[in-house]
């Protein structure tokens, strides 16, 4: 693998002071030069069991820079960090850590309580490496666009597999998704997760608020629990899920956020979370990506989301709204919020449904 900046692979005996690389400029900010982005601690360990260190992470994110920067570009991104690699505390870090660059960039962002504060926009991949120097290894960018921070551009459905099932299960929910998501005139793209299971995702018009586009998750993921209601569930407690797919529909919740395409994850392996084409999906392993293996994928292989933000590929939310509104006259209401949200209009008892009975 060829390494940004003309670093030579890494040689812990080698790597004792802190590292500079050379990060490319994005052509509409400035087309002549690069950024030096100062590794510190570039031995440090992340992935214990891979031996793969805080230098090679960073090398990583500037090899997939352009792709990964379509994914999270434009959008404010909450960093997860590993102060000590991934066996040890990590944290959410919702503010920009001390220290930003100038030329990064913030915006401030509204939480359900009503709280607003600053959040880091990643605009140029200076700025992702840089976060990695600040030890963060995934990656979780909003669902909007700066320049509407309140209406998601993006609709995104998590397949989360319970214990006792395997990948070909979630793949096969998520082909069935894919059929329902085209019936309300969407275009889904998906990705591995980078752990066990599947995200689907679709540009849409961004003319809804949160909470709509989280009942039009919802009226989907009805929908394909119908269709397949063995291997599929819309159960918000773990005790009614028994071994089905859960379509977690409170991703669409104002912040709530699925790790970014290209994103690697705090598991042993270092997983990426890789965009694949449907025609890929039956074929492969949530192992074959990692941080070792996705740069050289993304050199010799064409970019399977290259068309997801072209204007055709841009769908309405209307069509599963009406679901939602159908469902509703029918008697389906509400679901269950994150328990850190304010009780909701219509929401159900937050009360699992074993301590209801007593």
């Amino acid at each position: 693998m060829n390494l940004p900046g003309g670093a030579e692979p890494y040689d812990r005996a080698m790597v004792t002071k802190p590292v500079l690389l050379d990060v490319p400029v994005p052509a509409q900010i400035d087309a002549s030069g690069s950024r030096e982005v100062k590794i510190s601690s570039p031995d440090r360990v992340l992935w214990p069991d891979d031996g793969i260190t805080k230098l090679e992470l960073a090398q990583y994110v500037a090899a997939v820079g352009d792709r990964f920067l379509a994914a999270v570009g434009d959008r404010p991104v909450t960093l997860q960090r590993f102060p000590e690699g991934i066996a040890g505390e990590e944290f959410y870090s919702k503010n920009p850590p001390r220290g930003v660059p100038a030329y990064a960039r913030s915006v401030t962002v509204t939480y359900p309580s009503g709280r607003r504060h600053p959040q880091l926009v990643i605009d140029e991949i200076a700025t992702a490496v840089w976060a990695v120097q600040m030890n963060t290894i995934t990656f979780h960018p909003w669902p909007v666009r700066t320049a509407n921070l309140d209406n998601p551009d993006e609709l995104r459905i998590d397949l989360d597999p319970q214990p006792g099932r395997a990948f070909a299960d979630v793949v096969e929910a998520a082909h069935a998704l894919r059929e329902v998501m085209t019936e309300a005139g969407l275009h889904p793209y998906v990705k591995t997760s980078g752990n066990r299971g599947v995200h689907v995702f679709a540009r849409i018009e961004p003319d809804h608020e949160f909470l709509d586009v989280r009942h039009g998750v919802i009226a989907i993921a009805r929908e394909l629990e119908r269709r397949l209601p063995d291997l599929v569930t819309t159960a918000w407690w773990k005790e009614q899920r028994g071994e089905r797919i859960f379509v977690d529909f409170n991703q669409a919740c104002r912040d709530r956020t699925l790790a970014s395409a290209y994103s690697p994850r705090p598991l042993p392996g270092a997983p990426v979370s890789m965009p694949v084409t449907w025609e890929q999906l039956g074929d492969i392993s949530p192992g074959d990506f990692t941080v070792r293996t996705v740069p050289d994928l993304v050199a010799d292989t064409p970019d399977p989301w290259a068309e997801m933000a072209t204007p055709g590929q841009v769908g309405p939310l209307q069509p599963a709204l009406e679901w939602w509104d159908r469902d509703v006259a029918d008697g389906l209401g509400e679901l269950n919020f994150p328990p850190d949200y304010p009780k909701m209009p219509g929401e159900p008892r937050r009360v699992q449904p074993s301590r209801a009975k007593h």
